[in-house]
């Protein structure tokens, strides 16, 4: 960040100059809610899964089309949206992913036809996952060689929240109201917060850059095709891990409240005698006796552990031993519900634990096994290769779903992915081990 411009050094002693740290974390507030309504209008499809059953009459196959759609557009943005970013700047490629956004989230809510559905997600995608990488760019701009890991923290867990809100209150909004659309129109109106929140991060931003003559920074998520060729062999383990890591979390959250509901019949909300905003805290206090609330479990202890999880890795480094961890954990904690009757609670608080591990441990190898100038090719591409397992296996868990009539084979998949995922995460260890043993090392 540049020094204060000479011209105006009266500005130099206001409490709210933007090279005070007060300034910083307020514009971090708005940066850190652009995300927010895009990840509660993800979510909530997931989250009113056996309203949407019930109302739309859709089978799960197609709920999980919903989020297939999402992600294919995802996979088209992306490898585009780092251009788009250092194109346009930060202001106007933020706002204009935003509005993407919300057009994609009304789209959904006023869908009256299951085609239509699917082109509000795609728009939703196409907005959505761009947007993420901005943020991650304006956090940069603003944060880089001052408290940016923090901030990327902070960010990622206002954006958690939106998910968290999402299972929490999603069937208790639909049941509130008389219908799943109320749910989708909460999800509309989170977009409308992100928004304001955006205008106001715009307006910051530019009394910013008038007064410490910064400039935009290139976002580190683009992908330059030419040095893909010249990454080593554990960059690519590092991404086959990422794309079947997180293929069985979030594909298995999208149809989770309605798997606990139709095997387990937990309740959709807690039941409470209160206006609706008591009804809300009712909802989030009984979060682990509700189905929305017994999915939200992974995100919540992400929420909580996965800054003491960062701290870790950076003291004690076993980065591959600590991915082989995470996906064992994974592979008992699928196979159990699937097989058993056993509370939910229990599985799942476990791969709330490999949600917390596997992202610390493996996000930060990839600048340690790939050159500087190569970093940002390396992030973005992993995220587009992630977003193809994403896309692939909502749609396989509802259509394994609708042909077995149980979730079994759904979760015995995801179990597999985890098996896969330890395989990756051992030949990691094992190859790093031949070459510097870097990962291992703090």
């Amino acid at each position: 960040m540049d020094q204060i411009n000479p011209e105006i050094p009266h500005e130099s002693k206001s409490l709210f100059h933007p090279q005070r740290a007060l300034f910083r974390f307020t514009i971090l507030i708005f940066v850190s809610a652009l995300s927010f309504g895009s990840y509660f209008a993800y979510d909530i499809i997931g989250a009113i899964a056996p309203t949407l059953v019930e109302e739309l009459g859709a089978g799960r196959g197609t709920l999980g089309t919903f989020y297939t759609m999402y992600h294919v557009a995802a996979i088209l943005f992306v490898l585009i949206g780092g251009f788009l970013i250092d194109r346009l700047g930060t202001r106007k490629a933020s706002l204009a992913f935003s509005l993407l956004v919300l057009v994609g989230a009304v789209v959904v809510w006023q869908a009256r036809s299951i085609p239509v559905v699917y082109l509000g997600r795609f728009i939703f995608g196409a907005g959505s996952e761009p947007l993420i990488v901005a943020q991650s760019a304006i956090l940069a701009r603003w944060f880089k060689g001052k408290e940016l890991a923090l901030s990327f923290g902070i960010a990622l867990t206002v954006s958690r929240l939106g998910t968290l809100f999402a299972f929490n209150t999603g069937e208790l909004i639909s049941s509130q109201f008389g219908s799943f659309r109320y749910a989708l129109f909460a999800a509309v109106l989170c977009c409308v917060i992100s928004i304001l929140a955006n205008i106001v991060y715009i307006f910051m931003d530019r009394r910013g850059e008038r007064l410490l003559r910064l400039k935009d920074s290139e976002t580190e998520e683009k992908i330059v095709f030419k040095v893909i060729r010249k990454f080593k062999p554990t960059f690519w383990l590092v991404t086959l891990l990422c794309m079947t890591f997180y293929s069985a979390i979030f594909p298995f959250t999208a149809l989770s409240t309605d798997f606990f509901v139709g095997k387990w019949g937990i309740a959709r909300y807690a039941e409470s005698s209160g206006g609706f905003l008591h009804q809300i805290f009712n909802n989030f206090l009984h979060m682990f006796s509700t189905a929305g609330g017994v999915t939200g479990i992974i995100i919540f202890a992400s929420m909580i552990f996965a800054p003491f999880a960062g701290r870790m890795v950076d003291k004690v480094g076993r980065r591959a031993s600590l991915m082989i961890l995470g996906s064992l954990i994974m592979i008992p904690s699928h196979a159990l519900m699937g097989l058993t009757h056993i509370n939910p609670v229990f599985p799942m608080i476990a791969l709330g634990a490999a949600f917390v591990l596997v992202p610390a441990a493996m996000w930060p190898s990839i600048p340690l096994i790939v050159s500087k100038e190569r970093v940002g090719t390396a992030f973005g591409l992993m995220t587009a290769i992630q977003n193809i397992g994403l896309a692939l296996f909502p749609l396989l868990n509802g259509l394994l779903r609708d042909r077995t009539q149980t979730y079994t084979a759904s979760l015995l998949m995801f179990a597999g992915l985890g098996v896969c995922g330890l395989i990756f995460a051992l030949r990691l260890k094992r190859t790093d081990a031949r070459g510097d043993g870097i990962l291992e090392k703090p």
